[in-house]
């Protein structure tokens, strides 16, 4: 029987974008609460948002381009600026210079070219007269004395936000996915009425995937990971900027559907000074090994301030594509194997088509840890289609439960990236 969250792992690899005003001062997503902006000062930001090149056909078609099956973007991120034509705000693109809703045009470029498409909703609004200020954990003005002792009424805040996450919900078709971010402290859960939310998100959207960030931060896994998880434990645990080492499982050994969220470089949102870009031969390598541990990857972009994706991004992303063009069949759809790493690299599955990912360079034949050779029907060099012959002779006469295939004279591996052999089972195993 079909699960909604089949697309979500058959599909694997995705793009998240992070975009806002903060794309302006040019220091990452957070700059209001590292620099303890004022919203007086931050305003500025606000009066001149407008991003003349912004082309959410050119984000799909790189998205496309690159492999990616699905893409998130942040409808409204912690600063609480709003991408979209929010009716229960003025805080939005559409009063800016842009004067556009930034949101229904990514979302009608993205389904345009095949793509699922969600929205990331920050739980979080510093520009909120009822968020929390003084004390907070994060919010810019949690150490300003000025505003110590003043009240807020954090029920009106809840209203507002459950009122814009159901505009989301009803006035753009169908949500592949929606990302919240994220829980800390004492605001998890029921503290924001995360029953009352998804139960409402679920009348409207019944098939839309779910974070489970109503419920804990990038760090924690949730119920979710327990036998009995929460009525707003989500679909998917988010872990942020690492890989899990074992993947994740629940506490009684079951897998979770996961998905790592990890940035190009150091920051989510645009950086002019951060150079510090992943090469693509190592995001290919990152992708891989998530779907080796049954997850997904969800890799970040961060436009400029004119909505340009930079272009190490765009150059990271055609590279990724090239590779995937060749051998996506090891990415789609694949998952664990159930086979023991190999020394060289990595192995994905999907039924009786066993994938190595060789990314070292070897000495001599290639070693199918795992398979005899009685248990293989044909093996193939994925990006060609090409026979790869089981070797034979004194050489692999030690190892006589093992099978090895050559790439040929060449020391060198065929694709310097991964090379991939594609070996189809006589049956499952």
């Amino acid at each position: 029987m079909a699960s909604k969250t089949d697309w979500f792992t058959e599909s694997r690899f995705g793009m998240f974008i992070h975009w806002g005003l903060y794309a302006i001062p040019a220091r990452g997503e957070w700059v209001r609460s590292v620099e303890r902006i004022s919203v007086e000062r931050y305003r500025q930001f606000f009066e001149e948002f407008n991003p003349e090149s912004y082309d959410p056909r050119k984000w799909a078609k790189a998205a496309k381009n690159a492999g990616m099956k699905y893409a998130i973007l942040t409808a409204k991120h912690h600063d609480g600026f709003c991408l979209f034509d929010s009716a229960l705000t003025s805080y939005k693109s559409t009063n800016t210079p842009c004067g556009r809703d930034l949101v229904r045009e990514y979302l009608e470029a993205f389904r345009a070219e095949g793509l699922k498409a969600g929205l990331y909703y920050s739980l979080l609004d510093w520009h909120h007269e009822d968020y929390p200020h003084y004390g907070d954990a994060n919010h810019p003005m949690r150490d300003n004395e000025s505003f110590k002792g003043v009240s807020h009424n954090f029920s009106r805040y809840l209203d507002y936000m459950h009122g814009q996450v159901e505009e989301l919900c009803t006035n753009y078709g169908r949500l592949d996915l929606l990302w919240f971010d994220f829980s800390y402290g004492s605001l998890c859960g029921e503290a924001w009425k995360a029953t009352e939310l998804v139960r409402m998100i679920r009348r409207h959207q019944p098939n839309v995937l779910i974070d489970n960030r109503l419920e804990v931060s990038g760090s924690g896994f949730g119920s979710l990971a327990t036998k009995k998880p929460s009525e707003y434990s989500g679909d998917f645990v988010s872990p942020e900027q690492i890989i899990p080492p074992k993947g994740i499982c629940r506490e009684d050994g079951e897998p979770i559907i996961w998905e790592a969220c990890v940035t190009m470089n150091n920051h989510w949102g645009y950086c002019q000074m951060d150079k510090h870009f992943k090469p693509a031969d190592m995001i290919v390598k990152k992708l891989v090994e998530c779907v080796s541990k049954g997850g997904n990857l969800l890799l970040n972009v961060g436009p400029d301030a004119k909505g340009n994706i930079p272009d190490e991004s765009l150059a990271i992303l055609d590279s990724v594509g090239c590779w995937m063009s060749k051998n996506s069949g090891s990415v789609y759809g694949c998952g664990v194997s159930g086979l023991a790493k190999p020394e060289f690299g990595r192995i994905t599955r999907n039924g009786a088509k066993i994938y190595y990912h060789v990314t070292e360079n070897h000495i001599g034949f290639i070693p199918l840890e795992g398979l005899s050779k009685d248990q293989i029907k044909s093996v193939r060099l994925l990006e060609t289609g090409s026979e790869l012959q089981i070797a034979s002779g004194w050489i692999t006469d030690n190892y006589p439960d093992m099978a090895f295939v050559s790439f040929g004279d060449s020391p060198l591996l065929p694709n310097p990236i991964d090379t991939v052999i594609e070996v189809e089972l006589k049956g499952n195993i």
